[in-house]
């Protein structure tokens, strides 16, 4: 399997009050760190960044490819689509993730990867919520994505309605990421400050 990634950094941020792509961490920018850990799993040749039109990106490296948004306020299956399309020819399936998950663990991208299976989507699921930026998508499920944003349709479950999804109770991939970090994503000052916490007590 060609693997990818996709980085979606392309939020408002309105909860953090200040660009979660551009907040510092532990000596990193926090897209620089996130792009770091997933190149850990992922050749950085087949990881693609899709941010806001217009959206300051702190700098990356050349082998990074950075696509934007079409149409603003779409939600993920925007930016997913974005992403698929840019890798569609070199990947079979890409993991997906937000800029904001700065203890992301590789060793969890990897295990996503090989639950796959013959499924076109394998996601994260706690209960009733869904993780749809931890979850691995297959780059011909790029067809659906755009008929459902066609339809207006913009909610990731709808995606995992029409295609062969395996879901996954989170607490089954804590053989992999054992404090399910990689699912803990910053929305607020307090999170992020947490999460620096948390980094130094390791």
């Amino acid at each position: 399997m060609k693997r990818g990634a996709i980085v979606l950094c392309g939020g408002k941020s309105s909860r953090m009050g200040q660009p979660k792509a551009l907040l510092p961490f532990d000596g990193e920018i926090m897209l620089q760190r996130v792009v770091r850990l997933v190149g850990e799993a992922v050749e950085p040749n087949r990881t693609v960044v899709v941010a806001a039109a217009g959206q300051e990106l702190p700098p990356l490296t050349g082998e990074i490819k950075v696509v934007r948004d079409k149409h603003e306020g779409q939600g993920p299956l925007e930016g997913l689509a974005r992403g698929l399309a840019a890798l569609a020819d070199s990947c079979d399936a890409v993991y997906a993730t937000g800029c904001d998950v700065p203890l992301l663990v590789p060793a969890f991208i990897e295990h996503m990867f090989r639950l796959l299976g013959r499924n076109d989507v394998v996601v994260p699921r706690d209960r009733r919520f869904y993780h749809p930026l931890a979850a691995v998508y297959r780059t011909s499920v790029l067809a659906e994505i755009r008929q459902l944003l066609t339809a207006n349709k913009r909610r990731p479950f709808f995606l995992f309605e029409n295609v062969a999804t395996l879901e996954i109770p989170v607490d089954e991939l804590r053989v992999a990421d054992p404090e399910l970090a990689s699912l803990t994503n910053l929305n607020t000052p307090e999170d992020y400050h947490q999460a620096l916490q948390k980094n130094r007590d390791r």
